[in-house]
């Protein structure tokens, strides 16, 4: 999950183009028809065959998961009816009964076992091997005790058992013998309140109610079918053209709202601003196995240099929460205690002559297109320190690549990143960030206490063990500033005035199943 998903937070809003698709005025649509301008496509209907957030915000209304998380992002039953530990390395699962896909099969523990060994199994997938394997941490094998009954054995004690699950799908196991692998990409057969219709690429994704659905989780009522008869998809790119389909009445929710739309959208007639706290930290990661990065005393400085507060408040909309390390307030295991770098310029250029850094060196940012804006005000404000500081726009299929490559990184200063923690724990955003030789350890960061920090809690069960280890290692990591400590942005939508029954969620899902239309 690195890649930077939040491009509409940046740039001015444009003048609206001609959306893609047959404009209609709100009167003439159904009314029961809810649309969705949406910022990309999915990569494909396989929930099983993807790392991408679009693309399962999009599936996961025509599929659930064993697990999933409301609104306040509380974990759930959903196709699970109990779901108990046995002991630290086995859990049991029992699902509900009369539960069918769209197809008319019934699900039943067959389909759990053969759903959890698709996603771990090396191979798994049709000779492939799942890219969201690494989301199940050790679980090893399921095995069916009864028709309406699994077990789930880990090779070892994860705490993270639960918080992971309602990131998984399942789909129909006869589906997938139907169709074969290929098939999967574009022929789906989930359990969930809507079904697949019509899938134009690029243009649009129609679903209509499944009408046998079984209701989904008790838990967030109201349970049963879902509330309307059809939900379009509409795949607007464009920030200017999503609000303007929006004030047209065309869709009803549009993701990705730029914070300097949210005065034309609250000053409408045809609909308001819904914020929720994101789960994705932003960072400027420093490359430590270079000079002058190597020197805590030149993370300092940077740290103390950037006023982030301007930037939330001049660029952002004051839609961001500025952050003292590495997690989200809302996380499991958060620091409130970690020592604030405060904007002070005077020490910044203290700090960076005691360590020797001349004025004048050169630094470059390295960013992508989507937050340019951001890596120039970053770059203007390190500059104050006497430093000359630019960005440098890559294509982010090059950028990305490039910084997790150890030797490819190796003449770089500086990445303007960021790295979602939809679980809202620690381990989700720190271990592949900051653990010696993670995958998305962009600063090349080592620590010896960290590494033990964050292997003890991955086994640890004991909740507030985990807990005291976490707070430790955000505290070294803040301390050791490996990353110039950003900000958690909200997510923004428009929303229709004629909606209700739907409000956003910090895990990016769209969840439809219970919209209705307002009057």
């Amino acid at each position: 999950m690195t890649s930077t998903r939040r491009s509409a937070m940046l740039g001015v809003l444009a003048t609206p183009l001609v959306a893609s698709l047959p404009r209609r005025a709100a009167a003439q649509q159904s009314a029961r028809e809810v649309r969705v301008g949406f910022t990309q496509d999915a990569l494909t209907l396989d929930p099983a065959n993807h790392r991408n957030r679009e693309t399962e915000t999009i599936i996961r209304n025509m599929h659930d998961g064993l697990l999933t998380r409301d609104a306040e992002m509380r974990i759930r039953n959903e196709i699970a009816e109990n779901f108990r530990a046995v002991d630290s390395k086995t859990y049991e699962v029992r699902i509900r009964r009369a539960i069918r896909f769209h197809s008319g099969d019934p699900l039943t523990a067959e389909d759990i076992k053969f759903n959890l060994d698709r996603l771990v199994k090396p191979n798994g997938m049709g000779g492939q091997t799942s890219p969201r394997k690494s989301l199940l941490g050790p679980l090893e094998d399921t095995t069916v005790v009864d028709a309406h009954t699994v077990r789930l054995h880990l090779a070892e004690p994860w705490a993270l058992m639960q918080a992971m699950l309602p990131f998984q799908e399942m789909v129909s196991r006869r589906q997938v013998e139907r169709v074969g692998q290929e098939g999967m990409q574009t022929r789906p057969d989930g359990c969930g309140p809507y079904k697949l219709v019509d899938w134009r690429r690029g243009e649009a994704l129609i679903m209509e109610r499944f009408a046998e659905y079984y209701g989904g989780s008790p838990e967030i009522p109201p349970a049963g079918p879902a509330q309307v008869d059809r939900v379009i998809f509409r795949v607007i790119p464009e920030n200017s053209s999503r609000i303007a389909a929006l004030l047209a009445g065309e869709v009803d929710i549009i993701n990705d709202l730029p914070p300097s739309a949210m005065r034309q959208v609250e000053a409408s007639r045809m609909a308001q601003v819904m914020k929720v706290n994101g789960t994705r930290t932003f960072f400027v990661s420093l490359n430590l196995a270079k000079k002058p990065f190597d020197d805590v005393r030149v993370r300092h400085a940077l740290n103390h240099a950037l006023d982030k507060g301007a930037i939330i408040s001049r660029i952002l909309g004051n839609t961001a929460t500025p952050l003292r390390g590495v997690m989200s307030p809302d996380a499991f295991a958060f620091n409130p205690d970690l020592p604030e770098y405060r904007h002070d310029l005077n020490r910044a250029k203290a700090l960076l002559a005691e360590a020797g850094v001349a004025p004048g060196t050169e630094m470059v940012i390295d960013t992508t297109g989507a937050t340019r804006e951001i890596a120039e005000a970053i770059a203007a404000l390190l500059s104050r320190t006497g430093l000359r500081v630019r960005p440098q726009v890559w294509e982010g299929a090059v950028l990305s690549p490039m910084w997790q490559n150890p030797e490819r990184r190796r003449e770089r200063d500086m990445y303007l990143s960021s790295w979602g923690n939809g679980a809202l724990d620690p381990s989700d955003i720190m271990v592949p960030t900051l653990k010696t030789g993670g995958r998305g350890n962009s600063a090349g960061f080592s620590n010896a206490e960290v590494d033990r920090l964050l292997d003890d809690a991955e086994t640890e069960v004991d909740q507030e063990k985990r807990r005291a280890g976490y707070l430790r290692a955000q505290q070294i990591v803040t301390e050791q500033a490996p990353w110039i400590f950003l900000w958690l942005p909200q997510d923004l939508y428009g929303v229709s005035r004629r909606i209700s029954g739907w409000k956003p969620q910090a895990d990016s899902r769209i969840n439809l199943h219970r919209v209705r239309i307002a009057g």
